[in-house]
This record gives C-alpha cells, structure tokens and sequence, in this order.
C-alpha cells in the first residue's frame, strides 16, 4: 500500500519534515517514491508547502495519508478541511443554505394558520 506521510530531516531538537509518497512497508526515514511537500513546524505559524497537483495524483490513485499527514493536506485545502479552496466553497453553501431557509420561513408566514380557520 502507498501512504502519503511524513519524514523527518533536520537537526537534533530542530524538527524538519517532508511530505512524501512511500511504500508502507519502508522505514519512516527510508527510501520513498516522490516528495510532494514540507513542513517546518519550528516557525511560528508552522509552514506547510505542499505540491498541490502531485498530493491530488497520488490521493486520486489510491495513496493514503496517515493522520497528520491528512490534518496537513486538510489545512492547505486539499482534503474536506477549512484551507482557502474549502472555505470558499463553505461559503457558498451557507448562502444557499441561508436562502432556502428565508424562503421556507417567508412562505410559512405567508400560508394560512390551518389550526385558526378550522374553529
């Protein structure tokens, strides 16, 4: 199986990670077929760069990223997350969701109370 996770590089104390594309059966710091992004977790935000083409290739064909790996591509908008692309498109939906809501309270304000004229 393909995982997308993450490797680390960098000094003692001084943690560095690569987002690649690895066989599960490598080791975490090990051969591994393609570095899609990094992230430096030491800078305050924590920098996350992701090749955004390649990480939807290898998701597409079936590679799939452990936890933190997910929450990374989640952050920069590739998986069902709050990055740029996905908060755009939340926004959209709030508004139709927004309207369809007016409109039902609109057209039960506008239609009879049935319990009034019955008596």
């Amino acid at each position: 199986m393909v995982k997308i996770r993450l490797r680390r590089m960098g000094a003692k104390k001084r943690p560095f990670y690569r987002l690649v594309v690895a066989d599960s059966r490598s080791p975490r710091d090990g051969r591994f077929i393609e570095a899609i992004g990094t992230y430096d977790p030491t800078v305050d935000p924590p920098a996350v760069k992701v090749n955004i083409e390649r990480a939807e290739y290898w998701l597409k064909n079936g590679a799939q990223p452990t936890d933190i790996a997910r929450a990374l591509l989640k952050k920069v908008g590739l998986l069902g997350g709050t990055g740029e692309k996905q908060q755009e498109s939340e926004e959209a939906k709030k508004g139709t969701s927004r309207r369809k809501k007016d409109e039902t309270e609109a057209a039960a304000a506008e239609a009879p109370d049935s319990d009034a004229t019955a008596e």
